[in-house]
């Protein structure tokens, strides 16, 4: 139990609580509150039991991590659990952006709440972003064309899933799929669930229910890696013309049925 010493004093710490207080609320004497902290003993599974229940924190976490790094807003919730949220900085307290690499974003589904798999990312810093924990993840395919297949989407974490602006655009990390980049439209109150559609109307689109979206990152850029030759160009502009052409259409056909 490498950390669990250290959790239980950083966990308490974190609630404003003294010893003797805590132990009130766990129904646990203050001297084994002093006894786990201190470390003259670990605590017993029902006891890691009872405070993973307190925190709503897996017990997993609770004894493999190192949890002092984390405020109150550096956890995020999975199902009705909460997983450390880790977030870099600088030597000036500023976050960096942690990079997904390519090779590494499918492990990034069962190390995106693990501190040691977010401190060997490679990070960068963009000054021209606006406030908020951002990351690079890779894209893959041409489900979001004119985004170009090996290019970077840079993305700020999204707290709360009921934030998602209708028709913009969202990296979805998902139990089922891991990471996927696509316009994601709120179908919760109709049916529990987001919406997720590709820019690329060859892809159709699908639903995700809402307990298996574990993180939300909505677009602020896009970082090319291929330059785009004139044919891509040209093809981009026909896409954008026929998708707004499309909406129009739309927009017409609701008013001779009176929908306006």
């Amino acid at each position: 139990m490498k950390y669990i010493q250290t959790n239980i004093k950083h966990l308490r710490v974190l609630k404003k609580f003294s010893q003797e207080r805590f132990a009130e609320e766990l129904k646990w004497t203050r001297s084994m509150v002093g006894s786990y902290e201190e470390g003259r003993s670990e605590p017993p599974i029902d006891r890691l039991i009872e405070l993973s229940n307190y925190f709503d924190i897996p017990i997993d976490i609770l004894v493999k991590n190192d949890l002092r790094a984390a405020t109150d807003t550096s956890f995020i919730e999975v199902g009705n659990k909460r997983v450390l949220f880790p977030i870099t900085v600088n030597e000036t307290d500023e976050d960096l952006i942690e990079i997904i690499p390519a090779k590494a974003s499918a492990g990034y589904l069962h190390g995106y709440a693990d501190p040691e798999y977010i401190e060997q990312l490679q990070k960068i810093k963009l000054p021209f972003l606006p406030t908020g924990t951002h990351r690079a993840f890779p894209i893959s395919g041409d489900s979001m064309l004119p985004v170009k297949d090996g290019s970077f989407i840079v993305a700020r974490f999204i707290d709360a899933i009921t934030d998602i602006k209708n028709g913009r655009t969202y990296i979805v990390l998902t139990k089922e799929d891991g990471l996927v980049y696509k316009r994601v439209y709120d179908k919760i109150k109709e049916k529990g669930s987001l919406e997720l559609h590709s820019d690329n109307k060859s892809y159709k689109p699908y639903n995700v229910k809402v307990e298996d979206v574990i993180e939300l990152w909505e677009f602020t850029c896009c970082i090319n890696t291929q330059e785009y030759s004139k044919d891509e160009l040209k093809l981009s502009s026909i896409m954008r013309m026929l998708q707004d052409l499309n909406v129009e259409l739309k927009l017409i056909k609701d008013l001779e049925n009176g929908l306006y």
